[in-house]
């Protein structure tokens, strides 16, 4: 991305994995790269572990950037625009706080921002992620090109609408916790039926892990490729019917829903 310096505002893990991922796929150098963050403590360790600049000093990070990652929490987020809002104009405005929507942001920073709302999930941490994107009423496809690239950086990214950003959320914002259930089920099952812990772990989550990259680089449905492992009489079928008997579709459904419910309600707020 020559000529655009990047911004991130927020040194928490998720702005540690944007500045990872940038840097180590190529799209910047660290040099092109300014963290804000109010704790001192943070800014030294950005500095010293990826190279980038590091800035107390939140309107001169603004002011000397071109695209700008609001990567704070929430209930923060009031505050953070409050302060830019000056030295916003004609930036490229990235915002990852749940809840926060585009129209929030635009009506703090002015009716002319260029602001794009993503939804990432942690998995970005290790280049994984999975994050949807909704452009604001100013974003131009230059402006989505360039956060698409940003993200893949860190995983794939989808395009949606705002008004589905809440599902998403429920989807894969939350999706990794629900993993993690699953993955720590079937390893404490492994354990119920003679395997060593850790055995047991690195089987259930390496399967979950195949499973998934089956699904996104193959060509089959997850149907087809169920009935690839599924034989008559075997073994396969009789643990997917304890599933349908314990009806882990509905409850995955209902995890999905609560979450995409609760999304709306904190935006709401």
């Amino acid at each position: 991305m020559p000529e655009k310096k990047i911004c991130i505002i927020g040194g928490g893990n998720m702005g540690e994995a944007l500045a990872g991922g940038i840097i180590s796929s190529g799209l910047a150098q660290a040099s092109d790269i300014t963290v804000h963050d109010i704790r001192t403590e943070r800014l030294a360790y950005f500095r010293d572990t990826y190279q980038v600049s590091v800035s107390e000093n939140i309107e001169d990070t603004v002011k000397n950037s071109a695209i700008v990652i609001l990567a704070v929490k929430p209930q923060n987020m009031e505050t953070v625009l409050q302060d830019i809002a000056d030295t916003v104009t004609d930036r490229l405005v990235i915002s990852i706080a749940a809840g926060i929507t585009l129209g929030y942001i635009e009506g703090h920073l002015g009716g002319g921002t260029r602001a794009i709302r993503v939804m990432p999930n942690t998995p970005a941490l290790i280049g994984e992620g999975a994050a949807a994107l909704a452009g604001g009423k100013n974003a131009t496809d230059s402006d989505m090109t360039m956060a698409r690239r940003i993200f893949d950086s860190v995983g794939i990214t989808v395009v949606v609408k705002e008004e589905l950003i809440d599902a998403v959320t429920g989807l894969s914002g939350s999706g990794p916790a629900y993993g993690f259930i699953i993955i720590d089920a079937l390893a404490r099952a492994g354990v119920s039926q003679g395997l060593e812990a850790e055995t047991a772990l690195r089987l259930a989550a390496q399967t979950m892990l195949g499973a998934a990259k089956l699904c996104l680089k193959g060509d089959k449905t997850p149907s087809e490729l169920t009935d690839m492992v599924t034989s008559p009489g075997g073994t396969t079928i009789e643990g997917i019917k304890a599933l349908t008997a314990g009806r882990i579709g509905d409850t995955l459904a209902a995890a999905v829903e609560a979450a995409t419910r609760r999304s709306k309600e904190l935006g709401q707020k």
